[in-house]
């Protein structure tokens, strides 16, 4: 696919109707407030509440640090703004401002989890905001400011640093100025050049310019050779209008006065202005192997195809998605506050935002982990003219800003809380990474840059047709739809869902001119199972589940998804007329129990109603061999009410025998059994058992039957405050995914997204 079809696809992926539902459905926005605490007993509220809450409250009185230790405030940032700056939309008001807002406080949470809350302040004076903020300084750990108008973000924060002691962070400088030195950086080592002795020129003179070159001025780059633009041309020393104090301290001394004569020879051209501000001729003028970051947003200053076009020798970033070196905040802020907010830092200084800089930009010249490589077409990234960037979603970011950051608050003073064993602090901060959100990403990320043909059998129903434009629209493949046209037509129609776009396929079996090939094919495994011939041809014409399969088993699709119209089991009996198992291994079904901090595969959720000791030593192997295909190194424990013996039954020797006969394999993966789920689970429980085989808690539990599995999985989830996906298929010949009954478009989407990686892999 050309470049630009691949940029006109994303850019296109979600609509406005699309956007509106998500916020609107189920709770409306995107955050919600829960207790860390119990409160089911009236003790738990006594503690929570009086009399209990006046303890802590006379303790912080006594002391005020240790607010730190008895309340949210060590972890909580509010993100706050007017709203006179909104994204590239300009100035729409504080309230406007709020989706924006609810959304940076669901990217602390995700990345880094920093627990935050949005507040948009209705006033555009600076005087009043500034009131409005300096007194909420007992409430929170740090400050991120966010989209608030420029020359006004300059004043508002510099007076809140001053007025307050805690981390005071204006993002649309700081974060994009972080972010684009990290990638300068690579790029100047890349093209042999050094901070002292290369040309920049920085067109745009708002927020996130002036705090990129402040930043890479800070790091050492020679004043002298940075020349700033806006839009009446260079800013020159001596420039008598469109001035003001924070221009004319990065006001230079040049006879150039246009941009166009500002970029010619330049090493380095930074953008943070407007679509099409580069020129073909600006871009030609440029010194050899010439550095772009054309970082406007949504649409750069000029895109990598047209610079290709110009010349071979540059190297580019963008803020885009859709190309390679984004310039993207998420790859700072979370992890800036994350390592401010764990030394208790009384602001965010030069060192610290260096540090972050220095680090991201060591990350990329790293060797690339399996799941980061994976989103890249089958080939492992290396440090190079396209990779000078990390990717937003490399599980390695957790581990590294926060130290760097969490150090140099420490060297500097600002940190009131030192943390002495950095080692042991970039293990917990790996803890806190909620997996499974990076290993769907990554999932999505291999598929888009291997789109498949998915088949979506029962395309008849309303929430499968809005699946498949949502698997078309994310750039995942082909969505086939399975159902008779007037019907098919008439849910689409009654639903206002368009089908005719690109990458959505209908398919009327009745009608298929491949009806014939499939029924012999049924027809050939089935004819000594007790199906006459017209059974077969029954099959393939009124069903849609044996229809899609034969699609997959003979090549029309890769993959299939099934399973909201029909009970679980129903559906795996139709598929499995259709396919075979892998050779030489066997069909279960694994459930991803998501839990805060940790996710655990729990096996076999869907096929084995009772398994043997020979069938649990398969399911363990599956089992683990899947895990590792998501990027787990398997753990797996065989559960059971008992404990290695105690006490004593019947299933429980059955565990045990799987076990023996997994010696004799001679797996390769950790495992042991029998053993109760809470020593599987806790790490100080398995302690009591020095001769257990594994080596940390389980994260791959194999249960002693289908019903233990699937009720402890349903009680996870209903009452554990648990998200579970699956059950997933593993063992198949042919790559098929099968839904829960009633399944939201969502989930359907997720179980494609995972029926087209197996068929990727």
């Amino acid at each position: 696919m050309p470049a630009s079809d691949k940029a006109d696809r994303i850019r296109t992926s979600v609509t406005e109707q699309e956007a509106l539902d998500f916020h609107a459905q189920g709770r409306p926005g995107k955050l919600e407030i829960a207790p860390t605490k119990p409160m089911a007993t009236q003790r738990d509220l006594s503690l929570a509440y009086s009399p209990g809450v006046a303890v802590p409250v006379k303790a912080i009185a006594a002391d005020p640090g240790t607010a730190y230790d008895y309340t949210t405030r060590g972890n909580m940032v509010a993100v706050i703004t007017n709203g006179t700056a909104i994204l590239g939309l300009g100035n729409l008001g504080a309230l406007a401002a709020k989706p924006v807002m609810e959304g940076k406080s669901v990217l602390f949470k995700r990345f880094a989890d920093v627990d935050s809350i949005d507040l948009e302040v209705d006033t555009e004076n600076v005087d009043e905001f500034i009131n409005s903020v300096r007194y909420l300084g007992p409430s929170f750990g740090g400050i991120n400011l966010e989209d608030i108008k420029a020359p006004d973000c300059f004043i508002i924060e510099q007076r809140l640093r001053e007025l307050m002691d805690i981390p005071v962070f204006h993002d649309d400088q700081h974060g994009t100025a972080i972010i684009a030195a990290a990638g300068l950086i690579n790029a100047l080592e890349l093209t042999g050049r050094d901070f002292k002795n290369t040309r920049l020129v920085c067109n745009g003179a708002g927020a996130a310019a002036i705090a990129c070159i402040e930043l890479i001025k800070a790091m050492g780059f020679n004043p002298e050779n940075v020349t700033l633009c806006d839009t009446k041309g260079v800013i020159y020393q001596g420039r008598p209008e469109g001035m003001n104090q924070w221009k004319s301290a990065h006001a230079v001394k040049t006879d150039r006065r246009t941009l166009a004569e500002a970029m010619e020879g330049a090493d380095v051209v930074l953008g943070l202005s407007q679509k099409g501000a580069f020129t073909a001729d600006m871009i030609r003028s440029m010194a050899a192997n010439p550095i772009i970051f054309a970082m406007a947003n949504p649409d750069p200053e000029i895109t990598p195809e047209e610079v290709a076009d110009i010349r071979s020798d540059a190297i580019m970033a963008t803020g885009r998605s859709d190309y390679p070196n984004q310039v993207n905040n998420v790859l700072g802020f979370p992890y800036i506050f994350r390592g401010a907010l764990d030394v208790r830092a009384s602001s965010i200084n030069d060192a610290m935002k260096i540090a972050a800089v220095r680090s991201l930009a060591a990350l990329a010249r790293e060797d690339v982990p399996d799941d980061v490589a994976a989103a890249y077409q089958g080939t492992r990234p290396r440090f190079g003219a396209e990779y000078i960037i990390p990717v937003p979603f490399d599980p390695r970011l957790i581990s590294a800003i926060p130290v760097a950051v969490a150090k140099a608050a420490m060297e500097t003073g600002v940190a009131r809380k030192p943390i002495t064993d950095l080692d042991a602090y970039a293990r917990e901060l790996s803890a806190r990474r909620d997996p499974i959100a990076a290993t769907t990403q990554h999932l999505y990320e291999r598929v888009r840059n291997h789109p498949k043909r998915v088949v979506f059998a029962e395309g008849e129903e309303e929430q499968v047709m809005r699946a498949a434009i949502a698997f078309a629209n994310q750039g995942l493949g082909t969505a086939i739809l399975v159902g008779r046209d007037d019907p098919l037509k008439a849910t689409a129609a009654r639903a206002g869902i368009d089908l005719d776009r690109p990458g959505i396929e209908v398919v009327n079996a009745r009608l298929s001119t491949r009806v014939e090939a499939y029924t012999e094919y049924l027809y050939s495994r089935l004819q000594r199972k007790g199906y006459l011939l017209r059974d077969c041809q029954r099959l393939i014409n009124t069903d849609r589940n044996h229809f899609s399969a034969c699609m997959v088993t003979l090549g029309d699709a890769d993959a299939m998804v099934t399973g909201t119209t029909r009970n679980y089991s129903t559906a795996l009996e139709d598929v499995r007329r259709c396919i075979d198992p892998q050779p030489g291994h066997r069909v279960i079904g694994v459930s991803l129990a998501l839990t805060r901090g940790r996710t655990v595969l729990v096996a076999d959720t869907a096929v084995h109603d009772m398994p043997t000791a020979e069938e649990l030593a398969d399911i363990a192997e599956e089992a683990a061999g899947f895990a590792r295909s998501f990027g787990y190194e398997p753990r797996v424990a065989l559960l059971a009410y008992s404990t290695f013996g105690h006490p004593t039954g019947e299933r429980s020797e059955r565990l045990r025998e799987a076990v023996k006969i997994l010696d004799t394999r001679r797996v390769d993966f950790e495992y042991d059994g029998e053993m109760g789920a809470d020593v599987a689970l806790n790490a100080h429980r398995m302690e009591q058992y020095p001769f257990c085989r594994l080596s940390g808690t389980a994260n791959v539990l194999v249960m002693p039957a289908i019903h233990s599995a699937s009720i402890s999985t349903k009680m996870l989830q209903e009452l554990g405050g648990s998200t579970v996906m699956g059950p997933i298929l593993v063992g198949l010949g042919k790559s098929v995914q099968i839904a829960s009954m009633g399944a939201k478009d969502t989930d359907i989407v997720n179980m494609a997204a995972i029926a087209a990686y197996n068929a990727v892999a």
